[in-house]
């Protein structure tokens, strides 16, 4: 029955803040290094249209009603095209990130699932969920620093220096023994 149930705060929100920290921020910054040249060519696009904005503002008397509509057309051409690809852009950031989060977040499913089979577990729950039916759970049945160790491992991330020891906790007093009943 020991190993029956294990509850782990681990997987989804508890885990991305502690085992896919390094490498997704490394994936993460690979993803972003990628769109730049998407990111820089729709800032040139809106520079174009702010300053055809501009010119058609400043020069807007001076311009025949034909040059006018034509500037104006030419400006909504050009704010439809940046919109369209700038969610564009967005969709493909936004796929391009789920796609980096699902593949690192199934090479830790494998991790899990190798250290559970590892230690007898029957079931791993992620506790670090709001939603989480789980009301109780022991620490020695948490699993994450352990699953932690194993995905560095594997993925070749270093570990993480340790953190800084905490002061021990004052003993707890003994517990006084119960009051001898009076004898009758």
């Amino acid at each position: 029955m020991k190993r029956t149930f294990a509850l782990s705060a681990l997987l989804a929100a508890g885990l991305s803040a502690t085992v896919m920290t390094a490498s997704a921020q490394r994936n993460f910054a690979d993803v972003q290094k990628k769109f730049e040249p998407k990111q820089a060519q729709l800032k040139a696009l809106n520079d174009d249209v702010e300053n055809l904005k501009k010119q058609l503002q400043t020069q807007g008397d001076k311009l025949s009603p034909a040059e006018q509509t034509a500037k104006t057309k030419k400006i909504d051409e050009e704010t439809k095209e940046l919109q369209r690809s700038a969610e564009d852009a967005r969709n493909d950031y936004q796929s391009a990130v789920g796609d980096m989060y699902n593949s690192l977040a199934s090479k830790v499913y494998e991790v899990v699932e190798a250290y559970a089979k590892e230690q007898g577990y029957t079931l791993v729950i992620d506790v670090s969920q709001q939603q989480s039916p789980v009301l109780y759970a022991a620490e020695s049945t948490n699993i994450t620093q352990a699953v932690i160790a194993g995905y560095n491992t594997k993925s070749g991330v270093p570990a993480p220096p340790p953190s800084a020891p905490s002061a021990p906790a004052a003993p707890k007093p003994a517990p006084k023994a119960p009051a001898a009943a009076p004898k009758q």
